[in-house]
């Protein structure tokens, strides 16, 4: 499995049912079967990659639209993703 850089293509996969629920983001894999409690800012970045996307490209969005460092953003972003990635709930293009 390639690493998640900040020059990947990712997007979320498409078997993977969402609700919000008061405010938070959870999804069930279809294909595991598994539960996922995505929170509030792992529910943003869900949103975010629906569509292929660098994760450079979502690093920008959450700097623009939210008061976050872009150092401290990189790095929670990329973590949550290279998490997603081994989950298997992303696609890389």
């Amino acid at each position: 499995m390639e690493k998640i850089t900040l020059q990947s293509v990712i997007s979320a996969k498409k078997d993977i049912v969402t609700a919000d629920m008061d405010g938070e983001v959870v999804m069930l894999s279809i294909e595991s079967g598994k539960y996922y409690n995505l929170g509030n800012t792992g529910g943003v970045i869900w949103e975010v990659i629906t569509d292929p996307i660098t994760v450079e490209q979502v690093i920008d969005n959450l700097v623009d639209n939210y008061d976050v460092s872009r150092g401290q953003c990189e790095e929670e972003v990329l973590a949550f993703l290279r998490d997603a990635h081994q989950e298997g709930l992303l696609e890389r293009q």
